[in-house]
């Protein structure tokens, strides 16, 4: 498990931009049964979450549309919370960092950390725009 002192200034990235961090299993289930659409971000220490991930998650709420909760979990940080949430990606394998949105309880769209590795902020910004107006 990371050190918090590492965690606590990655964390605040999204919550200062009005993320809910989902700490347990509960707060997990509960925030993806809830009605319309949430953007899950598991967020992560990694150099491709802090380049691309996490300022183009935030670049993107920039748009019209865009989902209706957002939440946060934290890989190698908030444990139970990251199990619980990778329950609900199937098909997909553990990533992260990795980005879902869910609709009415249902994975809608889902970028592995593939889909991020390599890519610029603006560029990870545009897709998830792109994913706000087709299910937002």
């Amino acid at each position: 498990m990371y050190p918090e002192a590492i965690v606590n200034p990655m964390k605040v990235e999204l919550t200062d931009s009005g993320f809910n961090q989902l700490l347990n299993s509960e707060d997990v289930d509960k925030a993806i049964k809830s009605e319309g659409t949430v953007l899950l971000v598991v967020n992560s220490v990694c150099g491709c979450a802090a380049g691309a991930a996490r300022p183009g998650v935030k670049k993107s709420l920039e748009n019209i549309k865009k989902p209706s909760n957002l939440t946060t979990v934290f890989a190698g940080f908030d444990v139970d919370a990251v199990n619980q949430a990778r329950k609900y990606f199937t098909p997909y394998p553990p990533s992260s960092p990795a980005i879902a949105l869910f609709k009415n309880g249902e994975l809608v769209h889902f970028l592995e950390r593939h889909n991020i590795e390599g890519r610029n902020a603006t560029a990870i910004s545009d897709h998830l725009k792109a994913v706000y107006d087709e299910f937002c």
